[in-house]
């Protein structure tokens, strides 16, 4: 019995299903329309689904996606939300619980905090942010401490080891407090 290699569509090597389609590529699909070829072999071509070549051909040009825009019951609340939001050190719960009185507008949680998470971010990097301040040569003193073991005379033991330098550069960092 011989075994005969199939040969696949590049389409289900490579799917490309999540893929936007460029305006060179529905430029192409118009021209190739026009030269007579259907859809079916414009999506072989393409590496598409003959379905996406109808669409593109009924719009007849390429066009960006239409994004849905839908009003949100935080609009125009972004102030009022980042202020809240500093002054209960990021309690979401809390905010939520201040929208509902304060404005009468009643949201789950999980909607207040993916409206607070670009604050929660940026309070995270401001944490994490370090200060630059200048010194003179020979003020800024770095001792750095560790442990290894080791074998000395065949008996495994730990040997603590300490490493000091005097910074001759007048350019250091330090952790804000």
């Amino acid at each position: 019995m011989t075994l005969q290699k199939v040969q696949v569509s590049p389409r289900f090597e490579e799917p490309r299903r999540d893929e936007m389609k460029t305006p060179d590529d529905v430029s192409a699909m118009v021209r190739l329309k026009a030269l007579g070829w259907g859809a079916k072999r414009i999506a072989a071509e393409l590496g598409c689904s003959k379905n996406t070549v109808k669409r593109w051909l009924e719009y007849g040009d390429w066009r960006p996606c239409a994004t849905p825009s839908r009003s949100k019951k935080l609009d125009g609340l972004a102030d009022w939300l980042a202020e809240r939001f500093r002054r209960h050190g990021g309690n979401a719960d809390v905010i939520r619980q201040e929208l509902a009185r304060e404005k009468n507008i009643s949201i789950s949680l999980r909607t207040v905090e993916r409206a607070v998470a670009p604050l929660r971010r940026e309070l995270v990097a401001e944490a994490r942010a370090t200060v630059r301040f200048e010194t003179r040569p020979g003020e800024q003193l770095q001792i750095d401490f560790g442990e290894r073991r080791v074998e000395i005379g065949g008996a495994p033991t730990k040997v603590f080891c300490g490493d000091a330098r005097l910074f001759a550069s007048a350019a250091c960092a330090r952790l804000r407090p």
